[in-house]
């Protein structure tokens, strides 16, 4: 297919580092432009990476009418008004995650949606670790599925960094608690009906640090988990069901371009005899994330507004557990 033409809001480390590498790799990815607030940040970042356009503004880069695609990977806080912006200049959008700091700000984005595709950008979707895992699941491998249990962590303190600045979307729920949420949901292939959480935040920074929470799906389905962004790195997914369990080792931060292995276990022994391990495709998972995105776009259907209810899905989780922070109860998810 003819490669889309994508440019990128912000110089941000996980656009430079992660995201842009696979882009600029990838023969459906024609990687025209980076936009910072600096001049010389985007000079210097499309200079080192190797993009040909350099804007001093995101209007700039928004006003190219060579760009069909944006890439938002901008401080939460900015994501759904560079969204609508963008969107309003006729460009599809793929924005990272969380798409929103409330359903409501999501749901501001549903005339645009109608107009060019949106997307919250969770990567671990393409990855084939997590199309196994839920694979298995759906092939009753391990009976019933009962339970997921998340723990991701890392440790990271600096009150500069925009992830320890509570005004602008910062915090444990926000940055890594949106993955356990999207877990639930992808492997139960299901919506939560309530939520409770019990947040601990730091008395400095004000953002929260060390979030747990349960999520009933109905019919027996839990999903608990820990993030924390004051521990030491870690990251863990188990999924457990009447008959077998299955666990994935680095379910988040997968290896770029390397290959994953998750563990079935049916048998149940505690000493793990009966765990098997399956290793899977090489892959990277922003590439395929940014590629799927871009075969949407090229093949030319109507947007539909299905990445937007997916974000719209996510935020009312995430809502609901900020007001049981609030409450100190079970409150439920709003549905539609």
């Amino acid at each position: 297919m003819k490669p889309v033409v994508w440019g990128v809001l912000s110089t941000a480390k996980i656009g430079t580092e992660k995201v842009i590498p696979e882009m600029l790799a990838s023969p459906l990815v024609e990687l025209r432009a980076i936009a910072s607030r600096s001049l010389p940040s985007a000079q210097a970042a499309a200079q080192r990476l190797g993009i040909p356009q350099a804007y001093g503004s995101y209007e700039e880069l928004l006003a190219d009418p060579a760009i069909e695609a944006i890439y938002n990977p901008l401080p939460n806080h900015l994501h759904v008004p560079l969204t609508l912006q963008a969107a309003a200049a006729g460009k599809h959008v793929l924005c990272e995650k969380p798409f929103a700091l409330s359903a409501d700000e999501a749901l501001s984005v549903r005339a645009a949606a109608a107009t060019v595709h949106i997307e919250e950008a969770f990567m671990v979707r393409h990855h084939p670790q997590w199309q196994r895992a839920r694979e298995l699941v759906r092939a009753g491998r391990i009976g019933t599925p009962r339970a997921v249990q998340v723990f991701f962590s890392y440790f990271n303190d600096d009150g500069a960094n925009i992830r320890n600045q509570a005004a602008i979307g910062g915090g444990a729920l926000y940055d890594i608690g949106c993955y356990a949420v999207l877990a639930g949901r992808y492997l139960f292939e299901a919506e939560p009906l309530r939520a409770v959480s019990l947040v601990d935040r730091d008395p400095v920074m004000g953002v929260d640090r060390l979030t747990s929470a349960l999520l009933d799906f109905g019919a027996g389905r839990q999903v608990g988990f820990t993030v924390s962004t004051q521990s030491v790195p870690f990251q863990r997914v188990q999924v457990v069901g009447t008959h077998g369990r299955i666990e994935l080792f680095i379910p988040f931060n997968a290896a770029r371009g390397g290959q994953m292995t998750l563990a079935l276990d049916e048998g149940g022994a505690l000493d793990g005899s009966g765990v098997t391990l399956e290793t899977l495709p090489a892959a990277e998972q922003y590439r395929l994330e940014v590629e799927a995105f871009s075969r949407r776009v090229r093949a030319g259907t109507p947007p539909d507004a299905s990445g937007l209810g997916e974000a719209v899905a996510q935020a009312r989780v995430i809502d609901a557990l900020w007001q049981s922070e609030r409450s100190g109860r079970w409150e439920p998810v709003v549905r539609d």
